[in-house]
């Protein structure tokens, strides 16, 4: 009878050494609280103290900068940043310019976020955001009857809307779904609607938020997002 010998338990392959540093170097701003502007020790003496070479140290924070934890400042030495949305918003742009599948749930995101809050932003808005937004409306208006798009007015448009809630995670997210999804469309090389469509969808809310109604803006929103959803499902119907 031939006995058979047990498999033999594949080995572990090592992690590199700069993703053990990188986490060191995490553990330690989080044990010891560190926070924005707080400086890490040199780079020398983080080497001694994990026992590794300092271009280990070196390129671990160099990726935790590319994160937005650290920032180097040369001849002084290595600080823990203020927090940002902008590597995350780099990076979701970045990967969500795949496919339309991807573009349907940040419109959909984008949807819920701001029907969600606009109760809110017309509780909270003064006479000077309601000029802002009709400032930048039109402005859309002006450029939509020469055939122009005005992704910047859009873009601004959004910020306002909310602007007056003052709260800069939100402004930061809607700066995130809002760029993520721009990026996203156009490198799926959507059809845009028309720039006097688009105008007109801005302006109805606009005039929601005047009237102080949040049943309408609600509605002009969902609108607004629906004729969005048209332009994904024309681009998908010539894929």
């Amino acid at each position: 009878m031939v006995k058979v010998a047990a498999q033999i338990t594949p080995l572990e392959r090592p992690r590199p050494v700069r993703e053990t540093v990188l986490e060191a170097l995490r553990a330690y701003i989080e044990t010891n609280g560190l926070r924005s502007g707080d400086p890490l020790p040199p780079e020398s003496l983080l080497a001694n103290q994990l026992g590794v070479g300092r271009n280990s140290v070196r390129e671990a924070i160099k990726a935790l900068e590319s994160l937005g934890i650290l920032e180097t400042r040369r001849g002084i030495g290595v600080f823990v940043k203020e927090f940002s949305f902008q590597p995350l918003l780099d990076n979701l742009a970045y990967g969500l310019q795949v496919s339309l599948r991807d573009i349907d749930e940040l419109r959909e995101i984008r949807r819920v976020l701001e029907t969600g809050l606009i109760d809110k932003t017309i509780a909270m808005m003064g006479d000077e955001d309601l000029a802002a937004l009709r400032d930048v409306t039109g402005r859309m208006r002006d450029r939509a009857a020469q055939g122009e798009s005005f992704a910047a007015e859009d873009q601004q448009f959004h910020q306002l809307l909310f602007k007056c809630q003052g709260n800069r995670t939100l402004s930061a997210l809607i700066d995130i779904f809002w760029l993520a999804f721009n990026k996203a469309s156009k490198s799926q090389n959507l059809e845009a609607s028309d720039p006097l469509d688009i105008w007109k969808d801005h302006h109805a809310i606009v005039e929601a938020v005047a009237a102080r109604d949040v049943d309408l803006a609600k509605r002009r929103l969902d609108d607004h997002y629906h004729g969005l959803l048209k332009a994904t499902e024309g681009g998908r119907s010539r894929t």
